[in-house]
């Protein structure tokens, strides 16, 4: 049977009931922007998150861009070239100038060391991504962006329910957003997003910006922009929120059947995590990683690769000031790194079977 690198269907079966009573409730009161689905999900997902508010936006990419604009950020962001080439999309569209540090081989995390030394007087802001599901080391950027005084926004698009050190992660920051993209460990049906935060400050100027810069009329008090999180992504939110912690727990135990099954497998590098991991992505170096794409390909496994090409090399992001070799592991890291199937409800069974495929590939004579 094929093995999928993400599959949905189980997940949106498990909860069918539910998500078809919020969309019942929809209907019927025929609201759909801004109502009530909204409001009591916002406020449950900043309580599952430890944050005092939460405010849901079009897309990870928008809670991104209005986090820097609420901050008031309009110089250079430092951020890693390792992620989603949205994270970089953001700081262009909140009126910013991407620029880009190396990250640690070990984890594939921004390396705070190397974000410490290319920082500078330019730098307005420090945006560090919790990748892969697992929590970068935060309280050293949270360190950094103090001693630059500069504010701190994380990216925590992959990462829903993570804690780092026992603490929620708008300890570290007020600004944490989030993309509900339909494969996240928390997804919707279609794109969103949303910033949590400690402040009541920031969440009333992103209540602003969110809404076209309205104050609940047709005038436009500050220059923001047109998303807002919908009433029936909502009802699916809503739905898949309380199984998180659940589905977060799955991942967990199949990461560690694919850490057991390919521990020492030649070719193979496993990418050091944290106990605080919340497992989105479960992601290997690989040598001759094509090839053993096409191989599990041809066994029908799904793989997929986040992401191939390092964001300072993208010719969106050609004048971010970094060229080829100036961030050497990242660079190195995109042609090794691939994604292997892993989703809530995936049988451990086909874990196992997935590793075997890859120990077959690296232990035959080619």
């Amino acid at each position: 049977m094929p093995i999928p690198v993400a599959n949905l269907k189980p997940s949106l079966e498990a909860t069918a009931s539910e998500w078809q009573a919020r969309l019942a409730e929809m209907f019927e009161r025929g609201q759909f922007i801004l109502g009530p689905q909204v409001a009591a999900f916002e406020r449950e997902f900043a309580a599952a998150m430890g944050a005092r508010q939460a405010l849901g936006v079009g897309t990870g990419t928008a809670a991104l861009e209005l986090a820097l604009r609420a901050a008031g950020v309009s110089g250079e962001v430092l951020t890693t070239p390792l992620t989603a080439l949205f994270t970089g999309i953001a700081i262009l569209t909140a009126g910013a100038r991407p620029r880009f540090a190396d990250i640690d081989p070990e984890t594939l995390q921004l390396d705070p060391d190397d974000a410490g030394n290319r920082a500078g007087k330019k730098t307005a802001a420090l945006l560090p991504v919790h990748l892969y599901g697992q929590p970068c080391r935060i309280d050293r950027f949270s360190r950094l962006a103090r001693a630059l005084g500069v504010p701190l926004v994380q990216d925590a698009c992959q990462a829903h329910g993570a804690h780092f050190l026992g603490r929620p992660l708008t300890d570290f920051s007020p600004l944490v957003a989030y993309s509900f993209y339909p494969t996240k460990n928390l997804g919707c049906l279609g794109d969103g997003g949303a910033i949590a935060t400690r402040s009541a400050a920031m969440a009333r100027r992103l209540l602003l910006l969110r809404d076209g810069g309205r104050q609940g009329g047709q005038v436009s008090h500050a220059f923001g922009i047109n998303s807002r999180l919908d009433e029936m992504q909502c009802c699916y939110l809503r739905a898949f929120l309380p199984h998180l912690a659940d589905w977060t727990a799955q991942r967990a135990r199949l990461a560690s059947v694919y850490d057991q099954a390919l521990a020492d497998c030649p070719g193979v590098r496993l990418v050091k995590r944290y106990p605080c991991s919340v497992h989105h992505l479960y992601v290997i170096r690989a040598q001759r990683r094509d090839r053993l794409r096409e191989h599990l390909a041809g066994k029908g496994v799904g793989t997929a690769i986040h992401y191939p090409v390092p964001l300072h090399l993208q010719p969106t992001f050609r004048d971010c000031g970094a060229r080829r070799g100036d961030l050497p592991q990242a660079e190195k890291a995109c042609r090794e790194i691939v994604s292997l199937p892993l989703w809530p409800y995936m049988r451990e069974s086909a874990a196992l079977e997935v590793a075997g495929r890859i120990r077959e590939f690296y232990q035959a004579k080619r």
